[in-house]
């Protein structure tokens, strides 16, 4: 009684567009038939696709059809043709290895039989195959010159998934959604973080263009992606102004690119818990006040030791003061004088990107600096004499585009306190935070002058940064 032969159908596809898998299915029917007049029981049909045999990606029912010839469960393998089951010369010959060791002689393609066994059956397959690599080498650099040729046109490059903020045919804005993004752009720039600004997205219910959820890193690659400003990247690169509108303006953009770097540099990650963290001073020493919590009491303090070095002799309870403080806010944001500070808006975004590009100079040039010490191009000690004035000069440029992004947050809200004061409760720390930021520089607070509980205002004397 003859054996029955086992059949290893395998299928693949480079590309499916419109993800129906027709290629493939069409691949099948084809080896099926095949089989089917061989008398052959087909064992399983593997299947990869969208995957590239050129690339060299994991390809994942491919291997698990090596792995069932290698066990000696398969006996013959059917494709449409070489080139659907590799085309990479180096990838056949593994092929080759494995079948020859379990058995497998036969390799049948749709109109062609190649036997493993022989000299001139591995001569056939390695000439397919290389003819196969040659044309997929040429097809991938067609794509290539294709590809940045349409990015230098300013030109979309397609795909069926749609980006935020734009219709399918890439070009069209959806105001709905450009005036999101644009929020989100004022609002992180104004110090709110991507964390508080997921779950604004998440409680209004604003959906992904694919329906889920969104995420930190959703929100990040939105905005700095620099198609929001009517920029064409490729590679990474800007390297046209596009053809479809912009959302944000290109100096927003630079901004955004240099406020993330900024931050992950800082590697600042901790939620906020005190929402005048960084904005007190020490009346004794000038230090930097940091939180701390003695039992159910929050409190500001002035930390002595070498990682925080403040002079140890200042305490106060956070509640009152983050009341006090809030309260001038918004009182300041109704005065005069606030609406004077933030006229002139044109003048400021025009200083704002020449800050942003100052930045991205300098820290370009640190970049550098430590590449030559790292090289051994330059001793230490001229690291360190050439290192310090530019930190200077980043520490102010920061400086000055923190107090020129403080007003972005404000857009709405001058003239508006009493409205806000209603509604400040309901918004988050970081929201609040960034709020008072962009009004107050810092607050000093001295020392007190009696060793009662209660609550002096006087001890708080505020620095106004507008």
């Amino acid at each position: 009684m003859e054996s029955t032969i086992r059949a290893a159908l395998y299928a693949r596809i480079s590309r499916d567009v419109s993800g129906d898998a027709l290629g493939v299915e069409r691949q099948l029917e084809d080896c099926r038939r095949l089989a089917a007049d061989q008398g052959w029981t087909i064992a399983e049909e593997y299947v990869d696709n969208d995957i590239s045999a050129y690339s060299g990606k994991r390809r994942p029912a491919y291997e698990r059809m090596l792995e069932d010839i290698a066990a000696g469960q398969r006996d013959v393998v059917v494709v449409y043709h070489t080139d659907r089951l590799t085309r990479r010369p180096i990838e056949l010959e593994q092929f080759t290895a494995i079948c020859a060791k379990a058995g497998v002689t036969r390799l049948e393609t749709v109109g062609q039989q190649i036997n493993l066994a022989n000299g001139d059956g591995m001569l056939m397959a390695r000439i397919y195959g290389a003819v196969a690599a040659e044309e997929s080498s040429r097809k991938s650099a067609r794509l290539k010159r294709k590809a940045l040729q349409t990015a230098e046109a300013g030109k979309p490059n397609g795909g069926n998934l749609r980006p935020f903020g734009y219709e399918k045919d890439q070009l069209t804005v959806v105001e709905s959604e450009a005036q999101i993004i644009r929020q989100l752009a004022e609002r992180y720039l104004a110090g709110e973080s991507l964390a508080s600004l997921t779950g604004w997205l998440q409680d209004n219910e604003v959906p992904t263009v694919t329906g889920a959820q969104w995420h930190t890193s959703t929100i990040r690659n939105t905005l700095i992606n620099p198609r929001i400003a009517g920029l064409r990247s490729h590679n990474g690169e800007i390297v046209a102004t596009a053809v479809w509108p912009a959302i944000i303006t290109p100096a927003r953009h630079q901004q955004l690119v240099a406020t993330f770097a900024r931050k992950t540099s800082s590697g600042r990650r901790v939620p906020r818990r005190y929402v005048l963290s960084g904005m007190l001073r020490c009346g004794n020493c000038g230090g930097k006040l940091f939180s701390s919590v003695r039992g159910e009491t929050r409190r500001y303090v002035c930390m002595a030791g070498p990682d925080h070095g403040g002079c140890g002799r200042l305490t106060i309870v956070a509640a009152p003061v983050e009341e006090w403080i809030t309260e001038a806010v918004l009182i300041r944001l109704d005065s005069p004088a606030m609406a004077d500070a933030l006229a002139g808006r044109a003048t400021v975004d025009d200083r704002q990107a020449a800050l942003t590009v100052e930045l991205q100079s300098d820290q370009a040039q640190m970049t550098e600096l430590a590449e030559l010490w790292a090289a051994k191009s330059i001793s230490s000690a001229e690291w360190k004499a050439a290192r310090e004035p530019i930190e200077a000069r980043i520490y102010t440029t920061e400086r000055q585009l923190g107090q020129i992004t403080g007003s972005n947050t404000l857009t709405g809200l001058v003239g508006n306190g009493v409205a806000l004061r209603t509604s400040w409760a309901t918004l988050n720390l970081s929201r609040q935070a960034a709020i008072i930021a962009a009004v107050l520089d810092f607050a000093t607070i001295q020392p007190a002058t009696s060793r009662g509980r209660a609550f002096d205002p006087f001890r708080i004397v505020p620095t106004w940064s507008r």
